[in-house]
């Protein structure tokens, strides 16, 4: 079996998940935040939308660099409304599932690497990239989403089991 075979059926449930959290958020709350440490609502869901195009580019290109020396880190522009933050993020999981879906097993063996200021960061098969820097770290920030949702009286969606808001599956 092709590692695609099992990475892909992972990617379309967690991205499903993922979607219903994010339809969750109000444009009125777009700008609310736990703490003033923390990102803005809308600043959240605009991160967790922009996560699979990580997909795309730990499988098209040999690194990134978040912050390449001489220039402004690398940031999306922050979303302006639900309406944006479910466009971006259909757009980058259609694109992030072609990457996926097209790999070849030798090519998700080789390393990318992760660069900040020229400087790495870590260097990963890219299968290993799929599965924390896209999957993990996309679960984390919905998390995350989840517990701004229920702060604000949203409802929260099933994720892995019933929600206060939703009975089972």
């Amino acid at each position: 079996m092709a590692l695609t075979d099992m990475i892909v059926p992972e990617f379309d449930n967690e991205m499903a998940t993922t979607r219903k959290t994010l339809e969750r958020i109000v444009d009125e709350k777009l700008d609310w935040r736990p703490h003033e440490k923390s990102t803005t609502m809308g600043g959240l869901a605009t991160h967790i939308a922009n996560l699979p195009t990580w997909a795309v580019i730990g499988i098209n290109d040999e690194s990134f660099d978040l912050a390449p020396p001489g220039q402004a880190p690398v940031r999306a522009p922050e979303a302006k409304s639900q309406a944006e933050v479910l466009a971006t993020f259909d757009k980058n999981v259609a694109a992030a599932r072609q990457a996926i879906a097209g790999a070849s097993d030798e090519h998700l063996a080789t390393l990318w690497t992760l660069l900040h200021g020229g400087h790495t960061v870590f260097s990963l098969p890219r299968v290993a990239v799929l599965r924390t820097f896209v999957l993990s770290h996309i679960i984390h920030h919905r998390g995350q989403l989840s517990v701004y949702l229920r702060l604000n009286d949203l409802p929260v969606p099933s994720i892995y089991g019933p929600s206060a808001d939703e009975g089972g599956f």
